[in-house]
């Protein structure tokens, strides 16, 4: 069977599914340059080394991400958009646990201006929070509640933190629905 070609993108698209696999904090050259059959040395043709390769990892995270969100919460306002967008986050934490890892990452200022993930991504959480009329600077406390709450819960579930024998869609739905009843009564509160 032939070798896949080694392109940028090819490495970046396999440095992503092997941090799912092992974990962002796992991922090295020597491991990349394994799935492909090659010499660490070999990489370096493509891309200038271990930092760069996870800096591009994150950045398409951060993208994939901003797609996720983006379109889970298309055609949808309040509650039904925050279950989306809720839903969504859930699932890139716990399915793709390298990825979400990744988006965590320190990304250059070059990189964030070559990238539109992060923009994309604070551009839905406040496409999310519109239907809930804030205003500033009510709507950076709701983002950074929203962002505190779905990733403390996501963060726990996907490294074994939760425990107790009780169902974890109940808790999140509950926690979804608190966080609706949240920001419906933000001014109340």
């Amino acid at each position: 069977m032939p070798r896949e070609r080694i392109t940028p993108d090819a490495l970046v698209s396999a440095a992503a599914d092997l941090a799912d696999e092992i974990g962002f904090e796992n991922l090295t050259l020597a491991a990349l340059a394994k799935r492909f059959g090659v010499r660490d040395a070999s990489l370096y043709t493509h891309i200038r080394g271990l930092a760069d390769l996870q800096e591009r990892v994150a950045l398409l995270a951060l993208t994939e991400w901003a797609d996720a969100l983006g379109s889970a919460v298309a055609g949808r306002s309040r509650y039904d958009a925050l279950i989306a967008f809720a839903d969504a986050y859930r699932a890139m934490a716990t399915g793709h646990p390298g990825r979400y890892a990744a988006t965590r990452y320190p990304v250059s200022s070059e990189g964030l201006a070559a990238s539109a993930g992060v923009a994309r991504i604070v551009e839905v959480c406040y496409a999310l929070l519109r239907g809930y009329d804030l205003a500033e600077p009510d709507a950076t406390d709701a983002v950074r509640l929203l962002r505190s709450t779905l990733h403390g819960f996501s963060d726990l579930e996907a490294t074994g933190g939760f425990t107790a024998d009780h169902s974890l869609d109940i808790s999140w739905r509950r926690a979804v629905d608190t966080l609706h009843h949240t920001l419906t009564n933000w001014p109340k509160i």
